[in-house]
């Protein structure tokens, strides 16, 4: 074999390991696209077992600042005081350390708000709904509830209610829970305040018999 043979061997051997990497590279399907996971959705469930079924709130359709979540407390009220920015639509509970639970809440219509200092006089699990005269008058259908209606899923006062008191005489004005989820946030409600069942229930759990509450008016907001 000459010297001209062998560099044609040579070139010969390099071109085809060249074409054999080249069709290698060639031939390898492109890297798919991974789509990215979803999100799993953040679900609000009671921490408590439950006599009636409580559906569970899909987060994403409440606006995260009416999420319940721990806050430095803008209220300046000591531990264990209930108080109620209707203006934004939190119910703050004052804990130790300078922080508070907050709530989002719905709060009364125009026409149906109430604002003032009471205590909770009353509270109830799964409470018995008695309609005010006046709500009868105004919605006569509802007169065959004049002897109340048993707590339940329909129940208009939900999970739990706190009723609030003024001295020895019931304000007629609650805290209470609700499944209607798109209310929380907005004036919806006939005078009462309203919380999703499982924050409602989360509350009751950590309120006592006469615990004060302060209700501030709209203009009196805490919000900055």
């Amino acid at each position: 074999m000459g010297p001209t043979t062998l560099i044609d061997r040579r070139l010969f051997l390099s071109g085809a390991g060249a074409l054999l990497a080249s069709a290698c590279t060639q031939s390898a399907p492109p890297p798919k696209p991974v789509a990215a996971a979803p999100l799993p959705r953040l679900m609000l469930v009671p921490e408590t077992p439950e006599p009636f079924p409580v559906a569970a709130v899909d987060l994403s359709k409440v606006p995260p600042q009416f999420h319940r979540q721990m806050v430095a407390d803008p209220t300046g009220e000591p531990p264990g005081t209930v108080v109620i920015d209707t203006g934004a639509r939190y119910l703050y509970l004052v804990m130790e350390g300078g922080m508070a639970m907050r709530y989002g809440v719905g709060i009364g219509r125009d026409g149906f708000e109430w604002n003032g200092d009471a205590v909770v006089g009353d509270r109830q699990e799964w409470p018995k709904w008695f309609p005010p005269k006046e709500m009868i008058e105004r919605q006569p259908e509802l007169a065959e509830y004049a002897n109340g209606m048993d707590g339940g899923p329909a129940n208009p006062l939900g999970a739990r209610a706190l009723y609030l008191y003024q001295g020895r005489k019931d304000t007629l004005y609650r805290i209470h829970g609700t499944a209607e989820v798109a209310s929380i946030g907005r004036a919806v409600s006939s005078g009462c305040v309203r919380l999703l069942n499982a924050d409602v229930i989360d509350l009751y759990n950590r309120v006592p018999l006469g615990a004060r509450v302060v209700v501030l008016p709209p203009a009196q907001t805490l919000a900055a």
